[in-house]
């Protein structure tokens, strides 16, 4: 993807009653989180138009080939890393009516305080990636401040509120939709298809003795139905990362499995819409991509093997119909989703049992409520739950992770910004090689 820089944002229309073309920024932090945010800005258009991009500089900022593979036709017109400090002040040269927090809760609320500072701030959206299974409060919390914070299903949007209100918070912002990234065609059996997919998580689970189980457990399922395509869907190559750290690639591990891998057996990248589009079986631990699939009707297994746990996040699937083993699929069993609990989750929006209109109105809300704010003769001041008054223990110690506990400084240029950089991206290389080659080294060494 090219990384063009000519200018900081560019054009997203929302329908507001003044009907005027807004400039829209989205700041992330991993692949995962760039393809919510750019398309939680797409949603809140009523038509294509122009996006800019801010990928927050750390550990997991995603890679040109992982910003293309996640990006499901969302092709900012600028694209560029920056710094906490570095976004606060170009919001502050070059503000955009509406920007998108797509970053993990410390960060955004960083980015919030930092916000509060301008002297003309943006409308505020922010939210989750996917499924919430941990760290309900602490994540709302610190997401609390945003003037729209997205609830993926009326579940979530009820869970929100009660966390809000339950420490005297504001709940107003709580806004329900859905994820932005649902859709595709209705899952349509074709006739000599019969393809399984294992959505691969970069954490879940995190132990080598259960990622080894699910492997091998994938390919003895493609072993005793040779006549079936098995398709492991990666996220990551070895040396990227997405939203978590991947210490033990499923890549590395088939290459030492005993026997080999049988033919009908294949390691896929891609786009995971694209991937779906010839799924018969979804199977997964607690991926996001369940809600996918199940958004297009396709098959769905949640597997129990390892327990359910909230440790692995398939838990939110009780009640869901979905819960399986791989002793019951490779016997021949497909789950089938209970409706109403897809209904209450946001998925299958158009469905009978939501009684509600298409998938494309559940974004109905959350645009009203930018264009209200939009309309309004100025917005009132940013004000987090958390303050040095409320958490003075925890507050100073994310605001100095992002640089954001002081004033933003005078912005270098000339020579004293070129060697700012290049010591800057030194740094930044030493740093990403030490978190995603050294250290799963010395964590193996340590098992042995």
């Amino acid at each position: 993807m090219g990384r063009r820089t000519k200018c900081l944002s560019t054009f997203v229309a929302v329908p507001v009653s003044t009907s005027k073309a807004l400039r829209v920024a989205v700041i992330a932090d991993s692949d995962t989180r760039w393809k919510w945010g750019a398309l939680t800005a797409r949603r809140l258009s009523e038509r294509d138009a122009g996006l800019s991009g801010f990928l927050l500089r750390g550990r997991a900022t995603p890679t040109p080939r992982q910003l293309a593979e996640v990006g499901a036709g969302v092709d900012p017109d600028t694209i560029r890393e920056v710094t906490g400090a570095e976004f606060v002040r170009a919001m502050e040269q070059d503000p955009p009516d509406v920007v998108v927090l797509a970053l993990v809760g410390g960060a955004v609320q960083a980015m919030l305080h930092g916000l509060a500072s301008l002297s003309r701030r943006p409308v505020v959206v922010t939210g989750y990636v996917g499924v919430v299974y941990e760290k309900l409060a602490d994540g709302l919390l610190l997401r609390h401040g945003a003037d729209v914070v997205l609830a993926n299903s009326r579940h979530d949007a009820e869970r929100f509120r009660a966390v809000y209100e339950g420490v005297g918070a504001d709940a107003s912002a709580v806004t329900e939709t859905a994820l932005p990234f649902l859709g595709g065609a209705p899952y349509a059996p074709a006739d000599g298809r019969d393809t399984v997919v294992f959505a691969a998580q970069p954490s879940v689970p995190e132990s080598r003795e259960g990622r080894s189980y699910l492997l091998r457990r994938l390919v003895g399922h493609a072993r005793l139905h040779p006549a079936r395509e098995v398709l492991l869907k990666l996220r990551s190559k070895p040396g990227e990362h997405t939203t978590h750290i991947e210490e033990l690639p499923y890549q590395k591990m088939a290459e030492r499995l005993p026997g080999g891998l049988p033919p009908n057996f294949r390691l896929v990248y891609g786009h995971m819409g694209d991937v779906l589009d010839r799924a018969d079986l979804l199977v997964t631990v607690s991926s996001t991509a369940a809600l996918e699939s199940l958004h297009r009707s396709i098959p769905t297994a949640i597997l129990t093997d390892l327990g359910i746990r909230e440790a692995l996040g398939n838990h939110h699937f009780i009640g869901s119909g979905c819960l399986a083993s791989w002793d019951q699929l490779d016997a021949g069993e497909r789950p089938r989703a209970d409706p109403h609990w897809l209904a209450r989750q946001g998925v299958a929006a158009g469905g009978p049992p939501s009684g509600g209109g298409s998938y494309e109105s559940a974004f109905d809300a959350v645009r009203a409520r930018v264009g209200h704010l939009l309309d309004r003769p100025g917005l009132p001041p940013i004000a987090p739950y958390y303050t040095p008054v409320t958490a003075p223990g925890y507050l100073p110690g994310i605001l100095a992770r992002h640089r954001l506990d002081a004033a933003p400084a005078t912005e270098v240029t000339g020579v004293r910004r070129v060697v700012r950089d290049a010591v800057r991206d030194a740094a930044r290389g030493a740093y990403r090689h030490g978190v995603q080659r050294v250290v799963p080294v010395i964590r193996r060494m340590g098992e042995l």
